[in-house]
């Protein structure tokens, strides 16, 4: 039976890879729905029931009636009705959209996790990037390869500086930001991003 080549997986090798992922991430994500708390839980199922076309005609059925009951040839119409609606409805947004917050508070939350394994991720895959470019660099010049000799290869050998990146973005955006002064926000030990 034929292995496949170097730098090429077999697809029940990425498969079975992919897989691992896949049920790491969706037993993370029912470890972590388990663990929300009750009043969340309902504050999710709010907002969901809330963002739902069931909600809009819930609404259009309710207001639709409460219209017509109040027309004024309406024999069940009352004095009041137009300002019980009016104060019904506010009291319902205050609360639609304090739910909705917790929801998207919890979201934001979830967002920034996943942006810091994110992050995680890119640094270690760059790190092991830089040792792999440092190692084939090093068999490169032993076995005299001309492009061992390239300028680009110093610069891509040293290791990013997490810090000295995002001090060079803001850097970077205080420059941008109309009105700010030349060195205004300028980065804290300076170099580049490697």
């Amino acid at each position: 039976m034929a292995r496949p080549s170097a730098g090429h997986c077999a697809p029940a090798e990425l498969a079975g890879v992919v897989e691992r992922n896949i049920e790491a991430l969706l037993s993370r994500r029912a470890r972590e729905e388990r663990r929300r708390p009750r009043e969340v839980r309902a504050a999710d199922l709010i907002t969901a029931f809330a963002g739902s076309m069931r909600f809009v005609y819930l609404h259009l059925v309710v207001y639709g009636a409460w219209v017509l009951v109040n027309l004024p040839w309406s024999p069940w119409r009352f004095d009041r009705q137009f300002i019980v609606l009016g104060t019904a409805a506010s009291i319902e947004a205050i609360f639609l959209s304090t739910f909705i917050l917790i929801s998207q508070n919890r979201m934001t939350a979830l967002a920034d996790k996943r942006a810091d394994l994110d992050l995680q991720v890119s640094l270690l895959a760059e790190h092991e990037v830089t040792r792999l470019i440092r190692l084939v660099s090093a068999v490169a010049e032993r076995l005299g390869v001309e492009e061992s000799r390239s300028p680009e290869l110093g610069e891509l050998k040293r290791d990013v500086r997490p810090e000295a990146v995002l001090d060079t973005l803001e850097a970077a955006a205080a420059r941008a930001r109309p009105g700010s002064e030349p060195g205004e926000g300028a980065g804290r030990g300076g170099a580049g991003p490697r």
